[in-house]
């Protein structure tokens, strides 16, 4: 199984407003990075920080009109084609989300690890215009690795520090997928600056997915984005 981590938790300053409830074609950022990672992921776990109980709540209920609207179908029957269940959901709140993007990246991956999952994807909020099928691609292209790697609970599989980053026209971005160990890795990293550095210090090994999708490199910061 793989679990996705949305980070969410900060107050969207140069968005003029909190970017997880800011809206996209009709949905807010924060749904609409939920639906993309279940693409790939049988849990998404949801990083909130600032505002984190109104958040959580609009979300929440946001999901309700879609399950009743008959909306999350698709979703559905897409996860499961990847083995998951059901749609699953779960909030995280960081309390030291002012510390920038990496605290709630290590939330949010602590949480993800306790499911105990084959790979964790890592999706900033500001990328709604991601398509759910290069998440699903991503996913594939990391289910592949670790089936290389060896088999779940061999040595060599699980000391695997390895990333996986998609790339649109040799820019790098977004979802990062992470093997287990190296997440364990970022979480107890007390050095790096960001999540970036966090990973360049604890990974073996790194990979690159090249996508035709710009949506991985577009995060929406500003009203103008």
């Amino acid at each position: 199984m793989m679990v996705g981590v949305l980070l969410a938790a900060g107050a969207g300053t140069r968005m003029g407003g909190n970017k997880a409830t800011t809206q996209h074609k009709g949905l807010s950022f924060l749904v609409h990075g939920v639906r993309h990672l279940w693409a790939a992921c049988d849990v998404v776990v949801v990083v909130l920080g600032h505002d984190a109980k109104r958040v959580q709540k609009e979300a929440e209920e946001e999901f309700v009109s879609l399950v009743d609207s008959g909306a999350l179908t698709a979703d559905l029957h897409e996860a499961q084609q990847h083995g998951a269940k059901d749609l699953e959901l779960r909030f995280a709140v960081n309390a030291g989300w002012k510390a920038g993007m990496l605290s709630s990246a290590k939330v949010g991956l602590a949480e993800g690890l306790r499911s105990r999952p084959d790979a964790l994807l890592v999706l900033p909020v500001d990328h709604p215009k991601i398509k759910g099928a290069t998440v699903a691609a991503i996913g594939g292209m990391m289910r592949e690795a670790l089936g290389a790697a060896g088999k779940k609970g061999s040595k060599s599989r699980d000391g695997f520090a390895y990333a996986l980053v998609p790339r649109y026209k040799g820019h790098r971005g977004h979802p990062l997928a992470l093997s287990p160990l190296l997440a364990r890795a970022i979480v107890k990293d007390h050095v790096a600056r960001d999540l970036g550095d966090a990973v360049r210090r604890q990974c073996r090994l790194v990979g690159y997915c090249d996508v035709k999708d710009g949506g991985i490199i577009a995060n929406m910061n500003t009203p103008k984005s």
